[in-house]
C-alpha cells in the first residue's frame, strides 16, 4: 500500500487533483483498479494535507449482486450508493451494438457523473492506471487516427465537475497485486463483450511489443509526458 500511495501522491501533486472541502466520488465498479483507488483515497485522506470527503457510487447495469461492496463500504466508513440502470438492456438488447464499449462507457460516465452532482460531489475519481493511458494513447492512433488520450484531470463545464485519475502513474500489476494482497472482493464483470474488446487486443499488443522491445511500454507512456518534444505535421506551419 505503501508504494501504491507514494505514486498516487505524486499524480494528485502533478496534476493538483484535490483541494481542501472537495466531496469526491469514487466510481465503483467492482474490478481490482477502482477497489485498488477506494482503499488508496481512504488511506491518503488520513494524511492528506487537503481534507475532503469521500463517497463511493456503484452502477448497477442489470442483474449484478454488490452485497460484497456494501459490508466493504461499511467496514472502510465510506457511504456507498447503489445506482439501478438498465444500461446493458440498452447497449445489448435494444440497440443490439456489435462494438458495445464506446456506447456503453458514455452511458456509464453519464450516469455516474449525473448522480455524483446529485449527491453534492464536486468530483468524480476513477480507477484508470497507467496501462489504460498507453492503451487508450495507442487506440487513438491505430482506431481514430489522432494522438489522444484521457487526462489525469478534467473539469465538465456543463456539470461543474471535475473528473480525476490519481492512478495514473500506477501500473497494473500492482493492482493485481493489492487485489490478491487484500483480498478485495472482486465483483466479476459482467459484461458479455469481456476480453473480446479492441482494447483486450492493444492490451495484448503492448505486452507483445515490450517483449520484444524492451522499455517500449515505459516509452509510449513518457511520450504522453514530453509535451516539449511534440512534433506533428502542422502544415500550415510547414508551409
Amino acid at each position: 500500500m505503501q508504494k501504491l500511495l507514494s505514486k498516487a501522491r505524486q499524480a494528485i501533486n502533478d496534476f493538483d487533483m484535490i483541494q481542501e472541502n472537495d466531496k469526491i466520488a469514487v466510481g465503483l465498479s467492482g474490478g481490482k483498479d477502482s477497489l485498488t483507488l477506494l482503499h488508496i483515497l481512504k488511506n491518503y485522506q488520513k494524511f492528506s494535507p487537503q481534507a475532503f470527503e469521500l463517497i463511493a457510487i456503484t452502477l448497477n447495469p442489470g442483474g449484478v449482486d454488490n452485497s460484497p461492496l456494501y459490508k466493504l463500504c461499511k467496514d472502510l466508513e465510506i457511504p456507498f450508493y447503489e445506482v439501478q440502470t438498465d444500461i446493458k438492456e440498452i447497449v445489448f438488447d435494444i440497440r443490439k451494438e456489435k462494438n458495445p464499449c464506446s456506447l456503453c462507457a458514455n452511458l456509464r460516465r453519464g450516469a455516474l457523473n449525473d448522480n455524483a452532482k446529485k449527491l453534492g460531489c464536486n468530483k468524480v475519481a476513477l480507477g484508470h492506471h497507467k496501462d489504460d493511458a498507453i492503451e487508450t494513447f495507442l487506440m487513438s492512433m491505430l482506431y481514430e487516427g489522432r494522438v489522444n488520450c484521457f487526462s489525469p484531470k478534467t473539469h465538465m463545464d456543463r456539470q461543474d465537475l471535475t473528473i480525476i485519475r490519481p492512478m495514473i502513474y500506477i501500473d497494473e500489476y500492482m493492482t493485481k497485486k493489492a487485489a490478491r494482497d487484500f483480498d478485495y472482493p472482486i465483483i466479476k464483470n459482467p459484461c458479455p463483450a469481456d476480453g473480446k474488446t479492441n482494447r483486450q487486443d492493444i492490451k495484448e499488443l503492448v505486452s507483445k511489443l515490450n517483449k520484444e522491445i524492451p522499455g517500449s511500454k515505459k516509452n509510449i507512456f513518457g511520450a504522453l509526458n514530453n509535451s516539449d518534444r511534440l512534433f506533428i505535421w502542422d502544415k500550415e506551419k510547414i508551409k
